[in-house]
């Protein structure tokens, strides 16, 4: 009988073994994760989630997605294109207005990028290749979050922790929405408190500025990322570039745009890595 017991733990072991195996090696989707705690409000449960696509590896890089819609629609989503790249996905929703108003959306940014500095390895993620990305207002809840350090140090996180931020057609002024919340129209420009442009500074994580074409963009959209790029760049930043995807408008540049981000995700996790 100890003899039989002794085969049967050994097959037990070994099937465990091959499960481990097999859940490393097999993507994963995990959804509607809470990262904000302690509230019942009912609002905030619903919209204050995430999803986490896991790509059946260790030691990956992480990349932090926001969905556009003006901060007035939207929801998460993982991408198609960053998908089977090897890296994890986390996709966050975020509260919208009228329901909210700023700076409620760049404060829930904050606290997604924070939770996921604070989990991504319990996942099998490297907490050192951590990229914040999205597309519009996206693009400008990466920049606003990544910049202006006030968000994330109120989760005790620092934003020049961050390996790279790579927004997708973003305002780098205030955004519209904001502007509408003061009363103002689209065409009323402001660079204030809320645009990434009055939080430039050259010690910010590398930045990797995507738009559409001038021609087909939003109106602007792509001349406020070129100042936005010639300014950091005058102020010293190290690692900030733009690309201009010609041919594409304000929706259609995502896509392509994704190709962009992988590269840069590669590159950048090397050269951390290899330090």
């Amino acid at each position: 009988m100890g003899f039989l017991k002794y085969i049967f733990l050994l097959l037990y072991l070994y099937g465990a073994q091959l499960t481990a195996q097999i859940l490393v090696n097999e993507e994963q989707l995990l959804t509607n994760l809470s990262y904000r705690q302690g509230t019942d409000d009912a609002y905030t449960l619903e919209r204050c989630v995430l999803d986490i696509y896991l790509p059946g590896t260790t030691d990956f890089a992480t990349v932090v997605w926001f969905h556009g819609g003006g901060l007035t629609f939207g929801n998460k989503f993982i991408p198609e294109g960053l998908k089977k790249q090897g890296i994890a996905v986390v996709a966050v929703n975020y509260r919208l207005y009228p329901k909210v108003k700023s700076p409620m959306y760049i404060d829930d940014a904050a606290a997604a990028v924070a939770w996921v500095f604070k989990n991504i390895a319990s996942y099998g993620g490297d907490p050192n290749l951590i990229f914040v990305s999205g597309h519009s207002a996206g693009g400008y809840l990466t920049s606003m979050l990544g910049l202006d350090k006030s968000y994330l140090n109120t989760y005790g996180k620092d934003a020049d922790a961050i390996a790279g931020l790579i927004p997708y057609s973003g305002h780098t002024i205030t955004h519209f929405t904001i502007r509408s919340e003061l009363g103002l129209k689209w065409e009323d420009v402001r660079v204030d408190h809320m645009a990434p442009l009055a939080h430039i500074r050259k010690d910010a994580p590398p930045i990797i500025l995507i738009t559409g074409d001038r021609e087909l963009e939003l109106y602007g959209r792509y001349e406020e990322n070129a100042y936005f790029w010639r300014m950091l760049k005058s102020i010293g930043h190290p690692y900030v570039e733009l690309y201009e995807l010609e041919g594409y408008n304000h929706g259609d540049m995502a896509v392509p745009a994704h190709h962009i981000l992988l590269k840069t995700i590669s590159k950048i996790s090397n050269e951390i890595t290899s330090r």
